[in-house]
């Protein structure tokens, strides 16, 4: 059975937070909210928790996972950026933006895509992620909570609860969340694609 952690939207209380993280850096996996619906995470070297996330979602091996980061500077260490793209992606964070990108050495190497050597990175505009962030000090592997057959992620932490009671460790509550998916921009032939749109302005891309 999930344990079910209540956090402060604004004002996040830090042994809530704490409790969460312990969850991560245990092998867990845990529902948590993002400023684009609900969103499946665990620590990035998690193994277990990567074929977890595969088996609620039925998610191929081609999926591009998602490293959240907390700042722009974490970020640039996942990631190749050259000049252009890195004014481009930075002008977008924080916010509802996934970018596929060439990985470093820094991601493992079954985050990244198979064949593209790719992964999704991103910086949430959400008080209670960063403060997730700040508290397991490394990003958290993600995939957005979309339910196979559904198009919006869930958005709704009792109901998430009721859903995966018995298929996740955690699920963080923390008030009211925005139902709709990053914009997802592919950057891996140097110029931006966008491949899904979403809470994020496509246009910017365009």
């Amino acid at each position: 059975m999930a344990r079910y952690l209540e956090i402060h939207p604004q004002n996040p209380q830090s042994r809530a937070v704490e409790q969460a993280t312990s969850i991560l850096r245990d092998g867990g996996l845990v529902a948590y909210p993002t400023d684009s619906g609900y969103a499946l995470g665990a620590a990035p070297g998690n193994q277990e928790a990567l074929d977890r996330i595969r088996s609620i979602r039925r998610l191929d091996d081609k999926h591009h996972f998602t490293l959240v980061c907390k700042d722009f500077a974490q970020l640039g260490q996942l990631v190749h950026l050259d000049n252009a793209i890195f004014r481009a992606v930075k002008n977008a964070t924080p916010g509802p933006y996934t970018f596929i990108l060439p990985g470093t050495r820094e991601v493992p190497r079954r985050l990244l895509h198979p064949k593209k050597k790719t992964v999704g990175v991103r910086i949430p505009d959400h008080v209670v992620v960063r403060a997730l962030l700040d508290s397991l000090g490394e990003p958290i592997l993600s995939s957005t909570l979309i339910l196979p057959g559904e198009t919006e992620p869930m958005t709704e932490g009792w109901l998430v609860k009721e859903e995966l009671d018995h298929l996740v460790d955690a699920v963080v509550e923390s008030g009211d969340v925005v139902a709709e998916p990053t914009t997802v921009v592919d950057f891996v032939d140097g110029v931006p694609e966008v491949v899904r749109e979403g809470a994020g302005d496509p246009d910017r891309f365009r």
